[in-house]
């Protein structure tokens, strides 16, 4: 399995690209006269929030959030901006303390959730006031008037929905299924008996800590639907998920939707949708049961408010099915589904419903990438959606008709990441798009044509420090596969030989592509003075639901070998990277590739760093949470294996049976929080290395999960991984 880093595979394309020409412009005129980026730029760069734009497409509002420099406390205010006139400067909107999640009613209100109740008003002090949805008239100069209470909800309002046609209101919310309506005071804690503070939980619940959360059996983010009336909530709501268990009235035999809408932990509100007359409600949710901690049967359910149970409408598909997408017209319903139950990492292929008949076809079944958004133009003529395609992220156009896909063309240049794309009246597209060169802004196409950027939230300040330029190239990977990769170096360092810095990503079904990262950020890394190589090695997403999968059952195998070929590949391309100065890290799968590192690479580097990484798959088989995952990734088509079904096929990817070969210095990074990839893992790596005599450190973060979230932890672990990163590589500076 060992690989000396003087293999030399042939390289079959390299092409340079840098950050968008609208951010290099700014500055100082001489690349020598401008700092490089620092850890401390990126956790302080202002960062783009969410966007709402109006119906008619004229005005668009955005949040913009900011971290103060010495306290590190995050503050987020909201801008006005014409989508007429994009030259015009963006007018600050006031709203009240502590609001978010401003939208546009089709009423011509403005629509917000806020803190506070009708005596203390919106963002009051009162101490026992919830979230509430709130709705004000906006004016052009930014200020609200006319403010006045939606909701009047017992608990706190998590987000809202609003019809189409403006006659009903979605509120989402946590909280007891057994609640008849929003908010009940059942709190549904059944696994807290007393009289000691011990959780107590029955085998029969399933999950029992999720993510970076212990669970609360019997409680579930819920969706209830409001009749508006004059801006005010009338009624109780009508519950999506239907009447409580114990006074259900769905049919003998039939079964009791308990789950959480959206689902968790990462669903929003992307997963629920009205019907564009208001009258019914698209929903995507998981049946939560002893099953779901091995199940990724995600349905779109229908209800039609009347208080039933709602309708299963891909009963029938055992695998994922989400984003619930209806057409303006009303005539269909768009949604993406898996074809393989157990895999999150399957292909989702866009499928179209008619909502009169019943009859369901696979739109892009023929096209062979995977989409993660959609969204319907005003006219319901086209279906716009994103996916991922060889280090870009960019927007299809679908035909609903036909199933023809068109890759569009919005950005001079290369496409980067694209997300968040919201169709206008008009053919315009509004959108949002990040790279490796600069964080996400906003940008409006008109006709389907390349995009203006309607915004400068950070591009600018970050074009005034030192550019770092990339290089994507291919090789010839495993089994002779093209594999792609890129090399990010920073411009002002190009008489001098560079150390190399070999970033593994993780998922593992992911891609480390043209994209901003306020985490793993290739250029803030590059600015320290080093050459990062990036390669999106076998099961990397992008390529083919073929490449992806290919990783199932080889964990250790082909990406090792594309990882090898790669960095010599980089190596081969650009001779300004210094090879005999190279160091490795990575996270989650790509922390797990640090610890393979060790045990099967391990002259290679001068160091490596492990972040939140699988050091033994017997543990973490029984530790973590979604077991869909880790089954599947060790038995795949031939179906999913327990490791107690098949330990061979474990235990031959396994680092911890390596641990005699390891050699190479590691930092070791890990949170207390993190319960896909508990931090036992990273502890059973560090004592591993103790007791190998290799040097080491070990970084917990106590309040982290999975990543590292907090402005002021963020700045910690930059710190002390470029501290590491220069003692090994730049020992005399």
């Amino acid at each position: 399995m060992k690989k000396s880093h003087g293999l030399a595979p042939i390289v079959l394309a390299a092409c340079a690209v840098t950050a968008p020409a609208f951010a290099q412009q700014t500055g100082p005129a001489s690349q020598q006269d401008r700092p490089a980026m620092t850890a401390q730029d990126l956790v302080t760069l202002p960062r783009l929030g969410g966007v709402a734009p109006s119906p008619d497409g004229r005005l668009a509002i955005y949040a913009v959030t900011t971290t103060d420099p010495q306290s590190f406390e995050r503050s987020t205010a909201f801008k006005v901006k014409s989508l007429v006139d994009i030259g015009a400067a963006p007018v600050d909107l006031a709203l009240p303390k502590g609001a978010s999640s401003p939208v546009f009613g089709q009423d011509g209100w403005l629509y917000f959730l806020a803190p506070g109740s009708s005596a203390s008003g919106a963002g009051g002090d009162d101490d026992e006031a919830v979230q509430q949805v709130w709705r004000g008239r906006l004016s052009v100069s930014g200020t609200l008037s006319d403010l006045a209470l939606v909701t009047d909800a017992v608990g706190d309002v998590g987000g809202f929905i609003l019809s189409p046609d403006g006659s009903r209101i979605a509120l989402l919310g946590d909280f007891a299924r057994e609640c008849a309506s929003f908010a009940c005071e059942t709190s549904g804690a059944t696994h807290l008996p007393g009289p000691g503070s011990g959780r107590l939980y029955d085998s029969s619940v399933g999950f029992v800590r999720h993510w970076d959360a212990w669970e609360t059996p019997g409680v579930h983010g819920r969706v209830f639907a409001y009749d508006l009336v004059n801006g005010r909530t009338v009624g109780n709501g009508i519950a999506a998920d239907g009447p409580a268990p114990s006074a259900s009235r769905a049919a003998p035999g039939t079964a009791v939707l308990i789950g959480d809408t959206p689902t968790k932990p990462f669903g929003g509100t992307e997963e629920v949708a009205f019907a564009a007359d208001g009258s019914s409600l698209f929903f995507a949710a998981r049946q939560a049961d002893a099953v779901e901690p091995r199940s990724t049967n995600i349905d779109i359910y229908y209800s039609d408010l009347s208080g039933g149970a709602p309708v299963n409408l891909t009963a029938q598909n055992e695998a994922t099915d989400t984003l619930p997408a209806p057409s303006p017209d009303g005539k269909w319903l768009a949604y993406t589904a898996m074809a393989r139950p157990g895999y999150e990492a399957d292909r989702l292929v866009v499928h179209l419903r008619d909502l009169r008949t019943g009859q369901t076809r696979a739109l892009t079944d023929g096209f062979d990438r995977s989409f993660g958004s959609l969204a319907w133009t005003p006219d319901s003529r086209w279906i716009v959606a994103t996916a991922q395609d060889t280090l870009d992220t960019p927007a299809f156009r679908i035909d609903p008709r036909s199933g023809a896909v068109e890759r569009l063309d919005l950005m001079a240049g290369n496409e980067a990441h694209i997300g968040n794309v919201m169709p206008l009246p008009g053919d315009r597209l509004l959108f949002t798009r990040d790279s490796v060169g600069a964080p996400a802004e906003l940008f409006l196409s008109e006709g389907w044509g390349q995009a203006e950027p309607v915004t400068d939230i950070a591009t600018s300040i970050v074009g005034q420090q030192a550019a770092v330029s990339t290089r994507r190239f291919s090789f010839a990977g495993a089994d002779g596969d093209t594999v792609w990769g890129q090399i990010h170096k920073p411009e002002t360092s190009a008489a001098a030989r560079l150390p190399v810095i070999l970033y593994v990503h993780g998922g593992p079904q992911g891609s480390f592509n043209d994209g901003w990262s306020t985490r793993w950020n290739p250029r803030v890394l590059a600015s320290q003075g080093y050459a990062v190589v990036s390669v999106d090695f076998h099961g990397s997403t992008g390529y083919g639901q073929a490449f992806t999968d290919s990783i199932n059952r080889d964990w250790g195998g082909k990406p090792l070998v594309d990882l090898q070929l790669g960095l010599a590949a980089a190596l081969a391309t650009d001779s300004q990277i210094d090879g005999s100065r190279a160091c490795a890290m990575g996270a989650s799968y790509g922390g797990y590739m640090m610890n393979w590192i060790q045990g099967q690479w391990p002259e290679r580097f001068d160091c490596l760093v492990q972040h939140d990484g699988v050091f033994d798959l017997r543990a973490m088989y029984y530790e973590t949470e979604e077991l869909w995952f880790i089954e599947w990734e060790h038995g795949g088509d031939v179906g999913p294996r327990a490791y107690y079904e098949d330990p061979a096929i474990y235990e031959r990817w396994n680092p911890a049976n390596y641990v005699q070969n390891w050699q190479t210095p590691m930092l070791v990074i890990a949170g207390e929080q993190d319960f896909r990839i508990p931090y036992t893992q990273g502890l059973a790596a560090f004592t591993a290395l103790q007791r190998r005599g290799v040097e080491g450190e070990l970084l917990v973060f106590p309040d982290e999960n999975h990543w590292v979230l907090k402005p002021a932890n963020s700045l910690q672990w930059h710190n002390t991984v470029f501290a590491w990163l220069d003692r090994w590589l730049k020992p005399d500076e």
